[in-house]
């Protein structure tokens, strides 16, 4: 077992194309940085190949939490936050399985927090212009005017503010009031960061590249994006009326 101040937490429905090879590529890094699966009851049998790599051969460093059926990106966040913070670690991760994350970036935004001071470090698509591979023209143009969306209702100056790619630093998810974060889907990514943003934490966009999926089944659907339009209103109403926690 190695030792890491680090969680990484990857949610899952039917990765078994992926789940091993990013859990083998992220423990390949020179730094040690360890996992935690978030399986929400995939039948392809994603959470047996975790389980047995586990027994096999990363005990202590690789995790899993089975959930019984599809809850909700932001529910998975959410008890993988509260299991981080209840094992004690400094620096939490949110990944895709898929590889559109690349696991070669988590070391530069691991250092933004850890060596630079930030509180929220996001993998950004977008701060230096759309480094996006491989998606559908039309869907980048989606993410993309979302983001200026959000900026344009909210005042928030981020600029991939549905990023998925990110690490807080442990007084972040303690001061945010996890259980009134209301959103599960793609707007779960948005009110995360808001609320870091209002509460007062120092964010820094890396930049990164997203590379669209080549194996298994995107996730994303209408109604997320939905969900996402008319939650960032709510997001614009709670800045002016909500009062946030303060930082410890």
């Amino acid at each position: 077992m190695k030792p890491s101040d680090s969680i990484i937490i990857i949610p899952t429905y039917n990765e078994k194309e992926n789940i091993e090879k990013i859990i083998r590529a992220i423990f390949a890094l020179p730094k040690s940085f360890h996992i935690l699966v978030i399986d929400d009851g995939s039948p392809d049998g994603t959470a047996a190949i975790v389980k047995k790599l586990i027994s096999s051969e990363f005990e202590g460093q690789l995790f899993i939490e089975e959930r019984s059926g599809k809850l909700g990106l932001g529910t998975a966040y959410i008890k993988g936050f509260k299991w981080a913070l209840a094992h004690d670690y400094e620096y939490v991760f949110e990944m895709d399985a898929d590889f559109s994350h690349d696991p070669n970036d988590v070391p530069r935004i691991y250092s933004a927090c850890a060596d630079e001071g930030y509180d929220v470090a996001i993998g950004s698509r977008y701060v230096t212009g759309v480094n996006v591979v491989n998606w559908p023209i039309g869907r980048v143009l989606m993410s993309y005017f979302a983001s200026k969306y959000v900026r344009l209702v909210t005042g928030f100056k981020v600029h991939d503010t549905t990023a998925g790619f990110k690490c807080y630093r442990r007084k972040v998810l303690e001061t945010i009031e996890l259980d009134k974060i209301r959103f599960k889907g793609y707007a779960f990514q948005i009110e995360m960061k808001f609320t870091a943003f209002k509460i007062g934490f120092k964010i820094k966009e890396v930049p990164v590249i997203f590379v669209n999926r080549v194996e298994g089944v995107s996730k994303m659907n209408g109604g997320i994006f939905g969900e996402a339009f008319f939650g960032v209103m709510r997001l614009r109403l709670d800045g002016w009326l909500r009062k946030y926690p303060k930082i410890k």
